[in-house]
């Protein structure tokens, strides 16, 4: 049997031989692949990343597809982003890819894509029960495969940025998939750059695959402050998260990142609407207007994000995480390849550091995610009544995504994680005694009410 709480909201995720084996994938394959016929659809591309187990599973997940009459081009051993290119490039109606992403070794998973908008939400919950009661389709499809992509990806990424001068990088590729493409892509455009762990190695022996958490980075924070470097660019296991550390050392946080784009963005394009998740800082949200721009904020997920910028035709979205998407001179999916070679295209326009980069912005205290613990069955219910409270004492509450509730020196997020048994906590304030006041606030509340 497959275990149904390994399909989750935005992709499936689980333990190595625990929650995961060929069979499993097997199973999956026929559940995507009828998922598909029943709209009409036939072709998929298929890629994986560099984690042991992953091999096998795509020869697993394949079986299965061509069994339900899917025709599949299989494009190797890739970077998360390279997979979306291949779905835009070869025009086929769906994309897999086989990985954990950010998470440890011992995970394995699977991005599904109908076009290039991710299958999340219902769509994965249909396939979870077509594999339940085995309503499958049948048929024979056919196997190809396409080597060339890695190739053609990175001419289209080159083609598509103009450097100004040369600028020095050092490039942590956390042993993911993204490794092969970044270092050779700023080198071709004219960047010094230093190479740390682009090696693709899925037992990740230097450090967890998430450039989007300090500890991560200690690492590259010290090889940049250790030499004359400008910047320094992390990637996470397959390549879709972007960290970025400045010229001291300093990490930027997923909002500072699009708050850095968007202003160069807003340049050209004036007036227009850039989505930020709820997480992001109150810095970011102001700055948009600031810039001439019309910030929206929205629900927290790659999918929801990815679909929303559609729904409504937007060139720029992103989230604190550090999935940034752009459809501005790009295709509108999170590809932190591309990302970077954005951002040092923004650093080669000017000689200022990038320390200096948001100079201009309030100082603000904030914490980190604080993860509180609850479970699945009780956690949006829980967030829903704390919500319903402040909601009916007249608080400013934005509940797009559990509740954000805004004072006018901070704000305060409670929301239930899509992906994990907890309450998903964050706080922000002009003063660390306010931030504190905040903080207890709204924890006080989840206690009186769990």
């Amino acid at each position: 049997m497959v275990n149904p709480t390994i399909f989750r909201a935005y992709d499936i995720r689980g333990v190595v031989d625990v929650d995961l084996n060929e069979d499993v994938l097997y199973q999956i394959g026929k559940g995507y692949g009828t998922f598909l016929r029943r709209q009409n659809l036939k072709t998929v591309s298929i890629g994986g990343d560099a984690r042991l187990s992953t091999p096998a599973y795509k020869k697993a997940f394949i079986k299965g597809m061509l069994e339900t009459g899917i025709d599949v081009i299989d494009v190797g051993t890739t970077a998360t982003p390279v997979l979306y290119f291949s779905i835009w490039k070869l025009k086929t109606d769906g994309g897999v890819m086989i990985t954990a992403s950010h998470n440890p070794a011992e995970y394995n998973g699977i991005k599904l894509n109908k076009g290039l908008q991710s299958v999340y939400g219902e769509q994965i919950q249909e396939i979870l029960k077509l594999i339940q009661t085995q309503d499958f389709e049948t048929g024979e499809g056919s196997l190809s495969t396409n080597d060339e992509m890695h190739e053609i990806y990175k001419d289209y990424i080159f083609e598509g940025i103009k450097l100004e001068r040369p600028v020095k990088v050092i490039v942590d590729g956390g042993n993911g998939a993204g490794g092969p493409y970044l270092p050779e892509i700023l080198r071709r455009l004219g960047c010094e750059v230093t190479e740390m762990y682009c090696e693709p190695d899925g037992t990740f022996p230097n450090h967890h695959p998430d450039p989007t958490v300090e500890k991560y980075m200690t690492d590259l924070i010290a090889a940049v402050k250790n030499s004359d470097a400008e910047v320094g660019l992390g990637l996470d296991g397959d390549a879709d998260r972007i960290g970025v550390v400045d010229e001291n050392g300093k990490m930027l946080f997923g909002d500072q990142i699009l708050t850095i784009l968007a202003r160069d963005f807003l340049k050209a394009n004036p007036g227009e609407k850039i989505i930020g998740d709820v997480k992001c800082s109150k810095n970011f949200f102001d700055d948009i207007k600031k810039h001439g721009g019309i910030p929206i904020m929205y629900k927290t997920g790659h999918a929801n994000i990815k679909s929303k910028m559609q729904e409504e035709g937007l060139l720029m979205s992103g989230e604190m995480s550090g999935h940034v998407f752009l459809k501005d001179r790009f295709l509108g999916f999170d590809d932190a390849i591309y990302v970077c070679a954005r951002f040092v295209e923004i650093m080669s326009k000017t000689d200022m550091p990038v320390s200096e980069f948001l100079a201009d912005q309030p100082k603000m205290y904030n914490t980190p995610e604080i993860h509180y613990k609850s479970t699945d069955e009780d956690k949006f219910d829980l967030v829903a009544k704390v919500r319903d409270s402040f909601i009916a004492e007249g608080f400013d509450v934005n509940d797009i995504d559990g509740m954000r509730i805004t004072f006018k020196d901070g704000w305060g997020l409670c929301r239930a994680s899509n992906t994990t048994p907890v309450l998903v906590l964050r706080y922000e304030a002009e003063t660390e005694e306010r931030l504190h006041e905040i903080q207890k606030l709204i924890e006080d509340r989840i206690e009186k009410l769990k």
